[in-house]
Formats: C-alpha cells, structure tokens, sequence
C-alpha cells in the first residue's frame, strides 16, 4: 500500500503543468550512499577476518572435529533466529539494529582478543562467541537489507545492489589476507582486534546515514490490537503470500541457491581434487568467479536499471546453470577457470537484480522480514545441500552430481520465467 501511494505522489509530481523534479543524483555520488557502503564495507571485511581467525584458533586449539564444530555453531542461532531478527528490524528500524549488532559484534570480539591475550581459555569460549555472533547476524542481515530503500530513492535500488555487490567481492578478495596477516604478525589476538576495529569502525558511518521517512498510508485502518512480534512475523509471511511477485521470487531464490552452493562450495573443491587441479586451480576458479560476479557488480552500479528486470534474472538463472553443469566437464583448470567467469557474471547479475526487486516490490515497512525470509532461503537451508553433494559425488562422481544440482538451480529459473507477474517484474526508473 505503501508503494502505490508513493508510486501516485510520483505521477502527481510528473503532471502537466507541475514543476519537473531535478533528476536523481547516482547512488555512488551520493554521500549519504557513500557513507553506507563504508560502513557495510568495513563489516563485511571485519567478518572476513573474524572467521579466518576463529578457524585458526580453533584448529590450535583442538582437534580438527572439535574446532569444526566450534567454528560450525554459530549457524545454528543464525538459522533460528533470523526470521525474529527481520521482525526486530522493521518494528525497531533497520539503522538502530545494524548499528547495535555492529557495536556489539565489535565488543565481543574486541573481549576475546583481550582474554586470549590474558589466558587461554580453550575451545569453549571459542563456541560461545561463535553462537553469539550468530545470533548478532541474525540481527544484522535482516536489517542491512532493509536498509536501502530508507536511504535512497526507488531508482537508485539497484545501484545500491551493485555497490553491495562490489563490498561484497572486496571483502571477499581482502579480509581473508588481512587476517592472515594480522595472525603473522600478532596470533590470533591481533587477528580478533583487527576485526572488533572494524566493527567499530561501522558505528560512526552509521550515525552519520540520513534516512528518509517511509511513505504512510492514512487509509489504512488502525490495527484493532496492539501487535506483538508473533503477529508481526505472521503479518510479514502474509504479505509475501499474497503478493504476485514476492512469493514467486523467494521461490526462485530458494531453488536456485538450493542447486547452486553445493556445487559452487564443497563440490568445487572435490572437483579440483579429482582432476588433480590442486589448490593453484581451485583458486584460478575462485578467482574466475569472483571476476565475473564483480563485473556484473559493477555493471549495476554505473548503469543503475537493466530494462525487464524480472525476465532477465530467469534468463540469467537458466544460463547459468547450464554453466554450472559445464563446469564439471571442463578439460583443465583454465578452462573451468573461464567457465567460472560466466557463471560469477550470469548469478551476480541475478542476485543484485533480485535483491533489487525484493526492496522495490516489497512494502518498505515489510522489508526486513521479506530480507529475512530471502536470508533464511541463502545461508540458513541452501547450505544443508552440502554433506548431500558431498556424499553424492562419493557414490556417482562429479558431473553427474554437477548436472542434477544444476537441473536444480535452472528449476528455479523456469518457475520464475513461467509466473508472468514475475517475468513482467520491472525496477523503477
């Protein structure tokens, strides 16, 4: 209801005889955008370095079951709880909850270095600091994602995505040296402060972001309770059930993630191993990837729209899975290589145009639970495909398992293609 009332004030704006408004300023000359993307930015690095430093320090610290387990842990509270934490973002708002999960990942972080510093405490506290950043995470994810649409105008959605999308690579390409760093130079101590800094670091950007009033709807009737959190939740499932868009495109995401990180995560690496391309090619891989997907970042963030935007996230998904599927027959490493650059463009251009279309469809005053919903589907149930691909490609070999997990993932794609207020689906110009 939101949107359509926004969506009427904008043609009453554009009439005959009205004043033309300035055209908007791109997201990425934007400083109030700027300072976001700073802060994200810092965060996502600071979780890069976060985990490499837990899994060093748990593998010192114990057997390799042992330290799996306690750097494992913190998924648990991540899945249960994320879909409460997009209840707590739009009942909250999304700034006030980024901003205190940031602060307070930066503490317990920030505590841990200062204890492994005074004593070794051993695996325990390791696990317990893992579960409680789990739980912050589901905090956190709903709540960045919500975010957005608070900070700019509908037009500039998908720029913000592509910006997403490039802190996102960055911290990827950056986080896991700076912490590798950090821990030759000062052990996991040095390694646990470097990331509460850059925790903390995201705190002031934070304060500094201008958010803009979402739009309210006079027509609506009061609700005739007060609502509770159970409600709320109720009442955000509700709207992506009955919307036209929402719940086919969370269907979509579901699907293809489902089909797409078994192969992608632990299936890459036993690829890699049975073509006898070694750790060198499994990284050229990676590297391909992350190319491509950065590209397709970054081809969002300066152009801003890509036309039928619906339509062209299941074409995307389609052809990347085909992809997906080749890379298992690829006759060497430079090959798969240059396979992983098209499958890192085609599902980079997907994820930021679905995020896109999440905040663009979704009422604004919904958003953080649609985004924990969207979350819940990616890193909460998607990963589960892992022990299932590892296991499948013991029995029956790579390409078979490369070939049904992609028929998954393009699955996913074809339902989207078929749902015509998807396919129709279009970002605001």
């Amino acid at each position: 209801m939101g949107r359509r009332i926004a969506k009427d004030a904008a043609a009453a704006a554009a009439a005959p005889g009205t004043a033309a408004s300035p055209p908007e300023r791109p997201a990425y000359r934007d400083a109030n955008v700027l300072r976001w993307a700073g802060a994200y930015t810092a965060s996502a690095v600071g979780d890069g370095v976060y985990y490499l430093a837990l899994s060093w320090a748990a593998v010192r610290g114990g057997s390799p079951a042992e330290a799996g387990a306690a750097v494992a842990v913190s998924a648990v509270p991540r899945a249960l709880l994320m879909l409460g934490g997009g209840v707590v973002a739009d009942r909250v708002g999304p700034r006030r909850v980024v901003i205190g999960s940031d602060a307070a990942r930066a503490v317990t972080v920030l505590g841990l270095a200062a204890l492994l510093l005074a004593a070794d405490p051993g695996l325990w506290l390791l696990a317990a600091v893992a579960v409680v950043f789990g739980a912050l995470d589901a905090l956190f994810m709903p709540a960045v994602g919500a975010l957005p649409p608070r900070i700019a105008p509908p037009g500039q959605l998908a720029r913000i995505q592509g910006m997403r999308g490039l802190a996102t690579r960055l911290a990827t390409v950056v986080g896991a040296p700076l912490g590798g760093l950090a821990i030759a130079v000062g052990g996991p101590v040095a390694a646990f402060g470097a990331a509460g800094l850059l925790f903390a670091l995201s705190v002031p950007l934070l304060l500094a972001v201008r958010l803009s009033p979402l739009p309210v709807d006079t027509s609506a009737p009061a609700p005739a309770t007060p609502t509770t959190p159970l409600r709320d939740l109720v009442d955000g499932l509700r709207h992506i059930r009955r919307h036209r868009v929402l719940g086919p495109l969370l269907a979509v995401i579901g699907l293809s993630d489902l089909g797409f990180v078994g192969p992608m995560n632990i299936g890459l690496v036993l690829l890699a191993d049975e073509r006898g391309w070694g750790a060198a090619g499994m990284g050229w891989i990676l590297a391909g990837f992350a190319v491509g997907s950065g590209a397709a970042s970054l081809l969002l963030t300066v152009r801003g729209r890509v036309p039928r935007a619906g339509l062209v996230q299941g074409l995307a998904i389609v052809a990347g899975s085909a992809a997906v599927a080749a890379l298992a027959v690829a006759p060497n490493a430079a090959a798969a290589a240059a396979v992983a650059v098209v499958i890192g463009l085609l599902t980079g251009l997907n994820g930021v145009l679905c995020n896109a279309l999440l905040q663009t469809q979704s009422d604004p005053a919904h958003l953080g639970r649609v985004t924990s919903v969207a979350t819940l589907l990616s890193l909460g149930l998607a990963p589960l495909s892992f022990p299932v691909t590892g296991a499948a490609i013991a029995l029956w070999g790579t390409v078979p398992v490369f070939a049904v997990s992609a028929a998954i993932c393009a699955a996913g794609g074809v339902y989207g293609l078929l749902r015509t207020p998807l396919r129709r689906a279009d970002l605001p110009r």
